[in-house]
């Protein structure tokens, strides 16, 4: 069972940010069946590091292309990033401390961020990159 499907309602249109979007989903499913065949917290850590990593490659991409262009909201989406970042980075510390777990709560936030993300605040940013002749 995947946590989150991929379909063209999460396409924001420009190449490069689908698929690091798709990558991120990758992840979040294969954690979430980790989580479910109750994997070690070895396997899990792996997965909450790799989420994390992308995450901030992904974010570095984004932010880059936007400063390039000097994108009007270029503030308010880098806050945004940098949220997540710290939420998702303070998660990691406290489940490889022991005091947290992975629960389908956990799961459920990542999934409804990431989804909304990407439709209300990247979809944003689409018609902007390709008028600067982004694809």
């Amino acid at each position: 069972m995947t946590l989150i499907t991929w379909d063209s309602s999460l396409s924001v249109g420009i190449t490069a940010f689908d698929n690091h979007h798709q990558h991120l989903i990758e992840i979040l499913n294969e954690l979430h069946t980790a989580m479910r065949a109750g994997s070690g917290k070895l396997v899990v850590g792996e997965l909450l590091e790799q989420l994390v990593d992308y995450t901030k490659t992904h974010f570095a991409s984004e932010e880059s292309l936007l400063y390039k262009y000097k994108y009007p909201a270029y503030n308010a989406h880098i806050q945004e990033h940098a949220e997540l970042t710290q939420k998702v980075v303070d998660f990691v510390k406290r489940y490889q401390n022991g005091e947290a777990a992975l629960t389908i709560e956990v799961m459920t936030f990542l999934k409804g961020w990431l989804t909304h993300h990407i439709l209300e605040t990247d979809k944003h940013y689409t018609a902007f990159l390709k008028a600067k002749g982004e694809k």
